[in-house]
């Protein structure tokens, strides 16, 4: 049985129950108590040494990292869709993966961590320089085609849009990104979607 450890409000574990869903696999959710930090805990550390989640377990495989778990899942389950062999899909949507870890983690997410939950010592003016920076690329991309990375959706799409979908609470409107919009629309229409609190 694959499991998944996880907080419920991380947008992180979001995209990999959302992966999971989307691929139709059981799985069994491990809430990790933030509270009394199981996360920094020696059993947790053993699985991830950065004591983060989510964390995946798969019979004996043990992936930590939210991309790096839907590389996993997509290219174990998910076939060709969702983790292309061509070498330019590939290389398209493992840009975004990258954007999804750094301008996607240190924009929308930086702002909702400060606005929600009162993480201290976020550069708020630089956090949302890279927002709006994001969404304006997002925002042309999205004009001209339907998903982020390829012509179909793929990991490229589900690592992007919880912190997007989740961009207002961090105090970020986006009624001036219609297709955007229209994007997480089409995210939440796809057979197998789930939902998160914010969303």
């Amino acid at each position: 049985m694959i499991q998944l450890y996880e907080f419920p409000l991380s947008g992180n574990s979001h995209k990999v129950r959302l992966m999971l869903s989307l691929l139709g696999l059981p799985y069994q959710s491990v809430v990790v108590s933030g509270a009394t930090r199981e996360h920094k805990s020696r059993d947790f550390i053993a699985m991830n040494p950065f004591g983060q989640v989510p964390v995946l377990t798969d019979g004996d495989t043990v992936v930590r990292d939210s991309q790096a778990i839907l590389v996993y899942l997509a290219s174990r389950y998910g076939g060709a869709q969702w983790w292309p062999q061509d070498p330019a899909a590939l290389a398209a949507v493992s840009a975004w993966l990258s954007t999804a870890a750094n301008e996607v983690a240190r924009g929308p997410n930086a702002l909702r961590l400060h606005h929600k939950f009162g993480r201290a010592g976020i550069a708020l003016d630089e956090a949302t320089r890279i927002t709006e920076a994001l969404l304006g690329i997002l925002e042309t991309r999205l004009t001209e085609h339907d998903w982020v990375a390829l012509e179909i959706p793929s990991i490229a799409d589900v690592a992007v849009y919880p912190y997007i979908a989740l961009a207002p609470e961090g105090r970020v409107d986006l009624s001036a990104y219609p297709a955007v919009r229209n994007w997480l629309a089409r995210m939440q229409a796809l057979p197998g979607y789930v939902g998160m609190p914010g969303i």
